[in-house]
Formats: C-alpha cells, structure tokens, sequence
C-alpha cells in the first residue's frame, strides 16, 4: 500500500514539473490605419489599410525542456488584414511563420518548416524597413526582400548561439520536386554586436523561384520577381549613440530571365527580351528618441537598376525619402505618421519600371513621381 502511495505522489511531482518546464504564449499585433497616394494612374486614392509598420498578426510559440539544456519550441504565425478579415500572404493559415524545431544554449538551434531566410533574419535590421519603419520604406519592388516580400517553404534552418556578440546562420529549402533544384532556396547570413554597433551580412540565391506552388518560393502569396534565377547579397551597419541611432546598408539584387514583379506584374518589354536585371540600392537611415515614448526618423535610398534586354543594358534610377514619427501612448499601443516620396529618373525601359511605385501604395503612378502618406495606431497583445 505503502508503495502504491509513493509511486502515486511521485508520478504527480514528475507530471507537475513537466507542465512546469512547458510553456506555450499566444500573442499578436494590429496595425491600422489611413493611407493617401498622390498618384494612382492619374488619381489620388484615399484608403484604409492594415499592417505596414509591421504586419498585423497573430501566433502561438512554445517551449519545452527536454533536460540537458535541450528544448523543443515551435511558432505557428498567421497574418491578417484587419479591414475584411481575409488571411495574409496568399490565404495561408499559418503565412508568415510554420515551424518546429529543438535548441540549445550551447549549439544554437534547428528548425523544419515555413520561416524566414538569412537576409531577414541578419541583414534587413540595418535597414529603415527592417528595423523601426516597414512597409512604405522598402528598397523598389521590396527587391531585395528585406521587408519579408516572401517566407521560405519546406525550410532547415540553422541560427548559432550568441558568442561574444557574434551570431550566424543557414537556411536550405527544399524545392519538393523530381527536379531537385527546382524553385530551391538557400541563404547564409552573419552579425556581431558590440556595444552601440551593429555589423552584419547576408547571401541568398534561389532557382526558378515561384515556378511551382509547392517550392521553397510559392507564387500564390511569396514573390518579389518572377525568374529563373534569384540573387541577393548585401551588407549594412548601424551604431547607436545616446539617444540617436544611424544606418547603411548596400544590398545587390540579381534577376535572371525575369517576366514579372508581385508588385506591379508584368515587366518584359513590347519589343525585344529582357535577360536580367539588377537593383544596387544603397540606404542610409537615421532615428532619435526625443522621449522614452516619442521618436523620429528618416531615410534615403539610391537604386541604381540595371536593365538588360535587347536593346542593350539601360540604367534607371529611384530615389526614395521617408520620414516617420512615433508616440507611445502606452508599452503595447502607439500612433505613428509616415511619408515616403519616389522618383524615378535615368533610362527608359518602356516598361512599367519607368513609372514610380512605393511599396504598399494603391497602385503605380501615371508619372515619375509617387507620395503616400499613412497615419495609424498599432496595438500589440
């Protein structure tokens, strides 16, 4: 009897101390707000529209200790718009995020699913988009996908753990395909913190990305560029100082047989091919906490492209200035204000590249020039 109570009270204490060791948070967050576009095929357009600081969302993660300074943890991530209600990124349940995977403080960790690739994860913070500002501030087309244009399917994933400020890692995604490198993906990218500065770099190259729904690239909500092979590299910096903080970022982006952008669809000339293209955009960013609730902050970005087709290798040129302020109104809910201005100049391509398009406007101006303007509240939960 006496046995059957301790095996009884044991088993409750390791029962116990299991729940204890597991966690799982469900958390998320809601931006909304006004935009105005000064030009949309010749007309302003005023409109609500959600997630562009960040996204709107909503997740679950969770963590369990596995013992021995091992632990399982998973993300499920969905977005949303909050205006009709309607799943992000192509209608998937789980769009932004889908993974499982096991960690360690000493080795890093691994992950298998749908994440984010090694620009994201290192190189985008160094730039306005990918740090404080989002959407409205991307590089043209978001070409270089520092904004997270697409999330990369069928994924392993490798992050380090932090060694005196160093950290690195490797993403490979599997194209699910007879052909093996079929709308494949991989990407390495590294970071070293120290005090106020920030230094890090990424690669990624991807083959015929969106080609097929089930690849590491899917065209049903992921794509910047429709190719046959997709390059980015990149390399940015930024240092804090008090209350001020400043940025550069240089990213590369290469298009091989490229047909078309997610952004403003097809891009091939009415006469003629085009073989490649090539965006150089070069950023620099600046943001000062006036208060611990109020900041500000701007941006300028150099796009130098470089389009060859058949009438030879032509050079247009965007130029884009973003100013944004931010008020706390408490730890999870803020207002903010946004302008960003393009122009495009250089060559003429005879495509829709030659006219102006800021990420996240309504649509492509009839002309060069394009301003949206954005006011919004976001709330975290």
């Amino acid at each position: 009897m006496k046995t059957k109570v301790l095996t009884g009270i044991v088993a409750s204490i390791i029962a116990t101390s299991s729940f204890a060791e597991s966690s799982a948070t469900l958390y998320g967050l809601i931006d909304e707000g006004f935009n105005y576009t000064s030009n949309v095929a010749g007309s302003k357009v005023y409109e609500l529209q959600s997630g562009y600081a960040q996204g709107s969302r909503w997740g679950l993660k969770g963590k369990e200790d596995l013992g021995s300074g091992l632990f399982a943890i998973f993300r499920l991530e969905n977005g949303f718009n909050v205006n009709n209600g309607r799943l992000g990124q192509g209608g998937l349940m789980f769009g932004r995020q889908a993974y499982v995977g096991i960690t360690s403080n000493e080795f890093g960790a691994v992950t298998l699913g749908r994440q984010y690739d090694s620009v994201v994860d290192y190189l985008a913070q160094a730039t306005a988009n990918g740090n404080w500002a989002g959407y409205l501030f991307s590089h043209p087309y978001d070409n270089d996908n520092t904004d997270n244009s697409f999330r990369v399917n069928n994924t392993v994933k490798y992050a380090s753990p932090n060694i005196a400020g160093f950290q690195f890692g490797g993403t490979y995604s599997f194209s699910n395909d007879t052909n093996f490198s079929n709308n494949r993906q991989y990407s390495f990218g590294a970071q070293y913190s120290t005090g106020g500065l920030l230094l890090a770099a990424a690669y990624l190259q991807a083959n015929n990305p969106s080609a097929t729904a089930g690849g590491a690239i899917n065209n049903g909500g992921d794509e910047n560029f429709v190719g046959s092979e997709l390059r980015i590299f990149g390399a940015g910096a930024s240092y804090t100082f008090g209350s001020a903080n400043v940025g550069v970022a240089y990213t590369n982006t290469y298009v091989a047989n490229p047909t078309a952008s997610g952004y403003v669809g097809d891009i091939t000339p009415a006469a003629g091919t085009l073989s490649s293209l090539r965006f150089q955009n070069f950023e620099i960013n600046g943001k000062y906490q006036f208060t611990p609730s109020f900041f500000a902050g701007a941006m300028y970005t150099y796009t130098r492209t470089d389009f060859n087709g058949t009438a030879g290798k032509l050079h247009p040129i965007y130029q884009m200035v973003g100013l944004m302020a931010d008020y706390n109104l408490s730890t999870r809910t803020d207002l903010y204000i946004q302008g960003v201005h393009q122009h495009v100049s250089g060559d003429r391509t005879g495509t829709v590249l030659d006219l102006a398009y800021v990420p996240g406007a309504a649509d492509v101006s009839s002309t060069q020039n394009q301003v949206v303007a954005r006011v919004a509240l976001r709330h975290k939960f």
